[in-house]
């Protein structure tokens, strides 16, 4: 097991899914409630990462976050370090490609809010604000959690897109993932079976362990609602 690969994917992880749940939380709603010019094409842009493979995103990403482009340089002035082959380059791949997981489950859960509870908090003096936090965030709270965790998993995963932004640097850039691939390109498959038997157990449990807490929120919810 190379528990270094390990941890660095745990925590790119966290990193993802605390900068871009509370993102996707705001983008969702809007998305659920707001009807404008271009929605289609904005939702459309969002599921891209689902149908791109990952080294076309990782391309583009690497020519968009290098040092020959207005952003890396910009970041490399101002912090001295460079996006490609850095964690914080893998946080930015893993935020724009987890977007479509994030977004869509959270989005689905604020649609099936009943405008009339919306419209009933309001006639009772909640400020919109309010409404948000008492009415509509709880009721989506299995929505939410289904992007924790999908987020959480598919970074666990990813490979194409770390390889081609982060290369394979131990302690900076090599995730779990590209540790599995190390070792098959070894011939170590005890190792590669151990590491993929790691995240396999932890898929199916945390999907498992979502799909049962989901169950109770909204059997929780649609008693209350009753």
């Amino acid at each position: 097991m190379d528990w270094q690969a390990l941890w660095l994917s745990v925590k790119l992880s966290c990193f993802t899914v605390i900068l871009l749940i509370p993102l996707s939380i705001f983008v969702g709603r809007e998305l659920a409630y707001r009807q404008f010019k271009g929605k289609s094409w904005l939702e459309a842009l969002i599921m891209v990462p689902l149908v791109l493979p990952p080294t076309v995103i990782g391309y583009y990403l690497l020519v968009g976050l290098g040092n020959q482009s207005i952003i890396g340089q910009w970041v490399e002035q101002l912090t001295g370090q460079q996006l490609v082959f850095h964690f914080s380059g893998l946080v930015i791949a893993s935020i724009i490609v987890n977007i479509p997981f994030a977004v869509q489950p959270i989005q689905r859960a604020f649609e099936t809010i009943p405008i009339d509870i919306r419209d009933a908090a309001a006639c009772c003096g909640m400020s919109r604000l309010r409404i948000f936090f008492r009415v509509e965030l709880p009721m989506v709270w299995p929505g939410v959690l289904t992007a924790v965790v999908l987020c959480f998993s598919h970074v666990l995963g990813e490979f194409g897109v770390v390889l081609m932004l982060g290369g394979n640097i131990a302690g900076e850039t090599k995730t779990i993932s590209i540790s599995i691939y190390d070792s098959v390109q070894a011939f170590d498959f005890d190792s590669a079976g151990m590491m993929s038997l790691v995240l396999l157990v932890f898929a199916v449990s945390a999907l498992a362990l979502t799909t049962s807490m989901s169950r109770r929120l909204g059997g929780h919810h649609g008693a209350s609602q009753r």
